[in-house]
């Protein structure tokens, strides 16, 4: 557990002070609707997941912050679990889609997080993670305050995102509007990787 939690305190005001932009983009790239399951890693308050409703059979949302759970509690169907992002504690291959919006940067170890989702990813199955791009300079100014708050925080490229999974079977690509990427990554079949 970090030293300050700073999202149980925030919690109960998240949502009214981060809006969810670029939900389009997001559902593109998740390529929804599908049947399966949803993994909203460090999903928080369940913000993100709550405006997915209704394109997936079910949505778990994982954080490691018990107030921000708290929230996603009492949203739809939601089922929140308290976890680190480097040890989920899902079966391999579990989920259909993981998606992980504005979180890659408060995780302690991107590089176990990143071999964690995939771990859990389902071979056919997508991966997209939403960050802010740390090559804009407003980006460059929250880093900052975060880091004065400080937080965990440590943003990535999209390159070195993208490099988090060197595996065989991964296909990724990367999506850029304004201030904001999402990687998107496919588990492929392992004979496709061949082609």
């Amino acid at each position: 557990m970090p030293f300050l939690d700073h999202f149980n305190l925030i919690a109960p005001y998240y949502d009214g002070w981060f809006q969810s932009t670029g939900l389009e983009n997001l559902r593109s790239n998740l390529d929804l609707p599908v049947s399966g399951m949803i993994l909203d890693a460090g999903g928080g308050t369940g913000r993100v997941s709550q405006l997915l409703l209704g394109t997936a059979a079910s949505f778990i949302v994982a954080d490691i912050s018990i107030g921000m759970l708290k929230q996603a509690h009492h949203k739809g169907s939601l089922e929140p679990v308290c976890t680190y992002t480097e040890r989920l504690p899902f079966k391999n291959g579990f989920f259909d889609r993981i998606v992980m919006v504005d979180a890659l940067h408060h995780v302690m170890d991107s590089r176990q997080t990143a071999g964690e989702l995939w771990r859990v990813l389902k071979v056919g199955g997508k991966i997209v993670i939403e960050e802010p791009d740390i090559r804009k300079f407003a980006v460059k100014l929250v880093s900052l305050a975060e880091k004065l708050l400080l937080m965990r925080s440590h943003f990535l490229t999209a390159s070195a995102i993208q490099n988090l999974f060197p595996y065989p079977q991964a296909r990724t690509r990367l999506v850029q509007e304004n201030h904001i990427m999402w990687v998107v990554i496919d588990k492929v079949d392992g004979f496709q990787s061949l082609g």
